[in-house]
C-alpha cells in the first residue's frame, strides 16, 4: 500500500498508551498492517508498532525470513501480526544485549529484557496467538510491545556508557 514515515524519539505521540484493537478483519486493519509491512521492510527493521506511524492502535509486526542486515548475527524470527499482547515472563532471568530502534535512528544501546516470555494476543483475522519464545525472538516482541505503552528502549536502559552511534559502535554495519 504505502510506505509512511516513522515517527521520531521526541515526537510526543511515541510516548501515548494505545489503543485496543476492538474490529478483525477490517479493510482499515488490513491496509495498517500492509502500511506497516512496506515501511518495515524499507526501513531494513525487525518489527514495527503502529504507534511508529503515528496510528494509535495496539498492533505489532515483527520477524522477516530473510537475515536483517541490522541484525545480522540475530536468529530468525517467524513473521507475527500481533494486536492487543499480553506478555508474560516466565522467569526473572534477564539478558542484556544491543537493540536499536527505527524511532530512534543511528543509535544503539544495551537493554535488558526477560530471556524466557509467552505473549498472547489476536492475529489480523482475530485468531488467538499463544507462543513461548526466548532469545532474540522475547526481545523483539518486548522491544515492539513497548511501543504501545509509550516506551522506547532509551528508556529501559541502565547504563548510558552502553549507548552510542551504530556507525561508531559498529562501523560494519555502515549507518543502519
Amino acid at each position: 500500500m504505502a510506505v509512511r514515515e516513522i515517527l521520531k524519539m521526541g515526537d510526543p505521540r511515541l510516548l501515548q498508551v494505545a489503543q485496543p484493537v476492538t474490529a478483525f478483519d477490517t479493510p482499515a486493519l488490513h491496509a495498517l498492517v500492509q502500511d506497516l509491512q512496506d515501511t518495515m521492510l524499507v526501513a531494513n527493521g525487525a518489527g514495527l508498532a503502529a504507534p511508529q506511524v503515528g496510528v494509535d492502535l495496539q498492533v505489532v509486526i515483527f520477524g522477516s525470513g530473510r537475515p536483517n542486515p541490522r541484525y545480522p548475527e540475530a536468529d530468525p524470527v517467524p513473521y507475527t501480526i500481533l494486536c492487543n499482547p499480553v506478555l508474560t515472563p516466565l522467569s526473572p532471568q534477564e539478558d542484556i544485549d544491543w537493540e536499536g530502534c527505527l524511532s530512534v535512528p543511528g543509535l544503539r544501546g544495551k537493554v535488558p529484557r526477560f530471556v524466557h516470555l509467552r505473549y498472547q494476543g489476536f492475529d489480523l483475522k482475530g485468531q488467538a496467538i499463544d507462543r513461548t519464545v526466548s532469545g532474540f525472538h522475547a526481545r523483539v516482541v518486548q522491544h515492539e510491545c513497548d511501543h504501545l505503552v509509550g516506551k522506547l528502549y532509551p528508556m529501559r536502559m541502565r547504563d548510558f556508557q552502553d549507548f552510542g552511534f551504530t556507525e561508531v559502535l559498529f562501523p560494519h554495519l555502515g549507518r543502519t
